[in-house]
């Protein structure tokens, strides 16, 4: 496929490392937005009944969902996902230069430690 101006525009402007740190960024919170308005969208809710539900405005469930927005609170998201019948899940990953990079501890790993521990 041939690139467009914006895509060599694009590759230039991702030499920048600062420009592409925030460029990542924003893909994470694009991702999060994403993820809120399809779950809402399968659930078959309106944001202003995703709302209701929360107790918060239309206005605050558009900005989750926005690509823009990086101010979701952990808080925020487990309500969103008790609400839509999901879990939230974070994963902090070690940043490597090798295609091996580890995830810093697996969900499974730290929930067998917390059942070990809760029965000690």
């Amino acid at each position: 496929m041939k690139k467009t101006n914006f895509d060599h525009y694009l590759e230039e402007q991702l030499q920048d490392p600062d420009f592409a740190a925030r460029f990542e960024r924003a893909g994470e919170a694009w991702d999060v937005g994403l993820q809120i308005a399809a779950l809402r969208q399968q659930a078959g809710l309106s944001q202003k009944d995703l709302a209701k539900l929360l107790n918060t405005s239309q206005q605050q469930i558009s900005r989750l969902e926005s690509a823009c927005y990086e101010g979701h609170s952990l808080s925020m998201l487990r309500r969103v996902a008790e609400a839509l019948h999901a879990r939230v899940r974070v994963i902090f990953e070690l940043i490597e230069n090798n295609a091996d990079a580890h995830v810093a501890e697996t969900s499974e790993s730290y929930d067998t430690k917390r059942r070990k521990s809760s029965r000690d």
